[in-house]
């Protein structure tokens, strides 16, 4: 991919952001855009980076290493699964992590984060569309999991994030997103928090939809590298 066509797609996303959170009556400073770099060879990303992208999602620890030794000083955010004998390099090469499912994980992720490094961004992942085989806590169990990872000393509970049911009814994504939202709103509420949390929700077929909803963090990938090509 041409800089001068990767600097066209970063260009139409936040155009399409901007009015996006204009429609909704929103500021668009309020909406961060993470592009999702998984797949993406280190030259791409260097490119996306002159052209004003600081923020990167990365699926795969192992992938994800050169490119973050590469970049150090871009904003790099660990979006998948999270193995058990991973965390310690998650925790350490990231700055944030949307994919917290489970109190084990947090604690060993605020374990084996370095103390002189500022606290490491934590997002809940939550299973906002009830499908059994997907990742993700169950919005009932939200709460209990914020509060308490909340306490843990070298993260930061920064929000919450979720993955909708795949359809083609752009209401169904949109029920999921006001759901997270909902979750969120009673979850601050209740941990009487002074700052709002963040929701990572909305990605390149579904993020205006999110927008709308009140998202703060779109992951686009395709809208901006065009169609990956498939892990082997």
């Amino acid at each position: 991919m041409t800089f001068d066509l990767l600097e066209t797609n970063l260009k139409r996303v936040r155009e399409n952001v901007r009015k996006a959170c204009e429609e909704s009556g929103r500021n668009p400073n309020e909406v961060n855009l993470l592009a999702v770099s998984k797949s993406q060879n280190i030259e791409v990303i260097e490119s996306a980076y002159k052209a004003g992208q600081n923020n990167f999602g990365e699926n795969y620890l192992q992938e994800a290493k050169e490119k973050i030794d590469c970049l150090p000083l871009a904003d790099w955010h660990f979006v998948g699964a999270i193995q058990s004998n991973k965390t310690k390099e998650i925790a350490n090469r990231f700055n944030w992590v949307h994919s917290v499912d489970s109190e084990r994980i947090a604690k060993k992720l605020s374990e084996h984060r370095d103390p002189k490094k500022k606290k490491l961004n934590i997002l809940i992942q939550v299973n906002t569309s009830n499908e059994p085989q997907k990742r993700g806590v169950h919005p009932d169990e939200v709460y209990a999991l914020a509060k308490k990872i909340s306490v843990f000393s070298n993260i930061s509970f920064a929000g919450l994030m979720t993955i909708p049911a795949k359809s083609h009814n752009e209401y169904i994504a949109s029920s999921c997103f006001r759901n997270l939202r909902q979750i969120s709103e009673q979850i601050s509420y209740r941990l009487c928090l002074e700052k709002s949390l963040h929701l990572s929700m909305g990605m390149s077929n579904d993020y205006l939809s999110a927008i709308k909803e009140g998202s703060t963090w779109v992951r686009i990938g395709t809208m901006i590298f065009g169609p990956r090509d498939k892990r082997p």
